[in-house]
């Protein structure tokens, strides 16, 4: 208060204070709480997203705190008011963003989205963007774009931008302004092929899951010689995929299992079904001091029986989830199942599966992975079972003509945006 002795400081809960304050201010700016959806629970979270609906604004229980408080921050603005906020760069991909988004195009005559790829924050893993809106009251029909290499102190908003159509930005992108990172002429080129009649998404060929959650990995999963040990039959065992480092480039072979097999690593799931009489060594296993504290476990507590994994299934393919330079379409030619660490693909026509194979490792379907997909902390690239399925498979008649160096310097720049450059 000594810094600022003429402010007047609200104490309480911002959103139960907004929904009822007769207050209206010229502008707002800061940075908003940044609180994921995990921790922004309980009645703050449910008056937050009460009080953004009443205003037009309906968010998912997905949604991180910040974007409700610039719906309500907004909200006490009077006419012609602005505002300016720094904003978690999941402004530009992630789902919960798109109702703020609406709300700002529906409500202000400007909006304006910086992009700044040098942190902001260096030592913070998240990523951070600008947001300016300005004319409270009106409404606008494009969303100005700004992609900065690094921050710099302005008198105002940048005056080079691109304008982007609510309308393109709501079909064409599905709400995202990531793709705006690139080129024009490479996003027309994108668009092209992705709707090319011989192309298809990942969608179209194959249902993208996650593998089986055991609720206890340590317990449920066994080494080669742990199992020989216990004298588990191999009619309860199978072979799995724990991770995607795991994985090798193309195609999970016999050769690997060898290996894994050859190290003892923890690649056996015990598998038993839920029905039916156990052998005694499965038996004496199920009553260890390890398996006592496994049933523990939330999801072996809300199962019955607690010690049978369900949704084991034997995919086509491993999607790797969290990927380095680029996702990885692992083939499962040793019918090997999977945990939720990776994705489970299975095709819908087995006649795609060589085919799939080859078009995944081109530099068009890589730059589709970064498109659809997002970046996480540490340079990584992750990819939703939902942004999977959006990933676009070429034409293989116009692979030929695909300029192979520009496709090359998209994939660099968008890893350049999510710091893989930077952290390889």
């Amino acid at each position: 208060m000594a810094v600022a002795p003429w402010a007047l400081v609200h104490e309480g809960d911002f959103f139960t204070w907004a929904s009822n304050t007769e207050e209206r201010f010229e502008c707002a700016s800061g940075n908003p709480p940044f609180i994921r959806y995990q921790s922004f629970s309980g009645s703050v979270r449910e008056g937050a997203l009460r009080y953004c609906a009443s205003l037009g604004a309906k968010f998912s229980g997905l949604t991180s705190s910040w974007a409700p408080f610039l719906v309500a921050t907004a909200s006490l603005l009077k006419a012609g008011g602005r505002l300016s906020f720094v904003v978690p760069a999941e402004i530009g991909h992630a789902p919960y963003a798109s109702p703020l988004m609406e709300y700002l195009v529906a409500n202000f005559r400007i909006v304006h989205v910086v992009a700044v790829r040098t942190k902001l924050f260096p030592d913070l893993s998240e990523d951070c963007w600008l947001l300016h809106a300005e004319g409270f009251g009106g409404s606008t029909t494009e969303i100005r774009f700004t992609a900065l290499d690094s921050f710099r102190h302005t008198k105002g908003p940048p005056r080079q931008f691109a304008r982007v159509g609510v309308d393109e930005w709501r079909t064409v992108w599905n709400k995202r302004l990531r793709p705006y990172l690139l080129p024009d002429p490479m996003r027309e080129l994108y668009q092209l092929m992705a709707g090319e009649r011989s192309s298809y998404r990942l969608g179209d060929l194959a249902r993208v899951g996650i593998g089986y959650v055991s609720g206890a990995n340590d317990f449920f999963h066994l080494r080669p010689r742990q199992a020989e040990d216990l004298k588990i039959p191999g009619q309860f065992l199978h072979l799995t995929v724990r991770n995607g480092r795991a994985l090798p480039q193309r195609s999970l072979t016999a050769n690997v299992v060898d290996s894994w097999i050859a190290n003892n690593d923890p690649v056996l799931l015990l598998k038993l079904p839920k029905v039916g009489t156990l052998p005694a060594p499965v038996r004496r296993y199920l009553e260890t001091e390890e398996a006592h504290a496994a049933r523990q476990a939330y999801k072996c507590r809300v199962r019955s029986p607690w010690y049978s994994v369900p949704d084991v299934q034997v995919p086509d393919f491993f999607l790797s989830y969290m990927s380095g330079r680029e996702a990885s379409l692992v083939r499962n030619a040793v019918a090997s199942t999977c945990t939720n660490s990776v994705h489970s693909v299975r095709l819908k026509d087995k006649r795609f599966l060589s085919r799939l194979n080859d078009l995944w490792s081109t530099p068009f379907v890589q730059l589709s992975c970064e498109l659809e997909g997002h970046p996480l902390g540490g340079g990584m690239l992750k990819l939703e079972p939902r942004e999977a399925t959006q990933v676009v498979l070429p034409a293989p008649r116009m692979m030929a003509e695909l300029p192979g160096n520009a496709l090359e310097d998209a994939i660099s720049t968008m890893q350049q945006w999510r710091h893989y450059a930077a952290a390889a």
